[in-house]
């Protein structure tokens, strides 16, 4: 073909014909300006994305659901709602709730109070969909300990299986997330899937989490939980009331955890290890209400905070009520 310039019989992944007829100058060995190269460069990733959010795949390339604008929450939480719906078989709900305005979330545990029952561990998984089994997984653990040796974690504990609570001379110490206000976890995640609310809550994009678990070696609680496995939760027993950053099913290969029923309390309810708890060792409400439940506990009592020698500051509050 004399004269002409023969293109190649493989175009450009997913470029336009008029990207195509670009290409040729680059193949012959015209020179090309630095303008024109980018100029390619970018016009070839764009057509590319483009292709690929016509697969499905565009969500692969969003931001953090922190960074999102209202339209993209909108659209993700959409996607997220249809899913949830067609994969279990019943109407869900996906929330995305912000944090209000001049709210400090505050958690306290009336350590006199406890008896072991563990009602409270069996509550937050119904309420958060947690994995039934293979991996079961609980976002709450309540230690056993002897009351002559204190909170002492080697005298500890977690598979105490007796016939009845209390038993005598033990106390409980029930352990989750600690929501810190200077979170280790968060530190660590290499990815920024995980950050800290206004409201005191730390949370999980679990889209963004890759699964390589530095929260869970930097979190001196225990309180961050791998799937291992694909979860398994009955679709008679999914909690369809759900917030995108909080009980929305999570997949294999991301941490979750406590997230004091993001879901609930952004809506002005106790967590629900609050409302099952039988003897009312558990205390929840706004820090920065002087007339909340947590700040009475806080202004009267003998509080305590797990670990404190660590400077994590919890919004996580041990108490005793005499």
């Amino acid at each position: 073909m004399s004269g002409e310039t023969k293109r190649s019989a493989l175009p450009v992944l997913g470029a336009t014909s008029a990207e195509v007829d670009l290409a040729p100058d680059l193949r012959a060995g015209a020179p090309v300006s630095p303008e024109r190269r980018a100029f390619l460069r970018t016009a070839a990733a764009g057509a590319a994305l483009a292709t690929l959010s016509g697969c499905g795949l565009g969500a692969l390339f969003r931001k953090s659901f922190r960074e999102l604008s209202p339209a993209d929450v909108k659209d993700v939480l959409g996607r997220a709602q249809a899913k949830n719906t067609a994969k279990y078989g019943k109407a869900v709900s996906v929330s995305g709730a912000p944090a209000r305005a001049g709210v400090e979330f505050g958690y306290g545990l009336d350590l006199s109070r406890c008896v072991g029952c563990r009602r409270c561990v069996y509550a937050c998984v119904a309420e958060n969909n947690q994995s039934r089994e293979h991996p079961q997984i609980h976002w709450i653990r309540v230690l056993q300990m002897d009351k002559e040796h204190g909170v002492d974690l080697t005298h500890a504990e977690q598979y105490y299986e007796p016939e009845h609570v209390p038993e005598p001379g033990k106390f409980y110490f029930p352990v989750q997330c600690q929501q810190c206000s200077d979170p280790p976890c968060v530190k660590t995640c290499p990815t920024g899937a995980t950050w800290k609310e206004p409201d005191g809550i730390v949370v999980i994009d679990y889209d963004w989490c890759i699964g390589c678990r530095c929260c869970m070696s930097a979190c001196p609680y225990g309180a961050r939980h791998f799937n291992w496995a694909e979860p398994t939760l009955p679709a008679e027993q999914l909690n369809p009331d759900q917030h995108y950053l909080g009980n929305r099913p999570r997949p294999k290969g991301v941490v979750e955890k406590c997230t004091f029923c993001i879901q609930r309390t952004r809506k002005g309810r106790y967590p629900a290890c609050v409302e099952i708890c039988p003897v009312g060792a558990r205390k929840f409400g706004n820090l920065l209400d002087p007339e909340s439940e947590i700040r009475k506990v806080m202004d009267t009592k003998r509080v305590f905070i797990f670990k404190e020698e660590l400077a994590t500051h919890p919004h996580f509050y041990y108490f005793y009520a005499t």
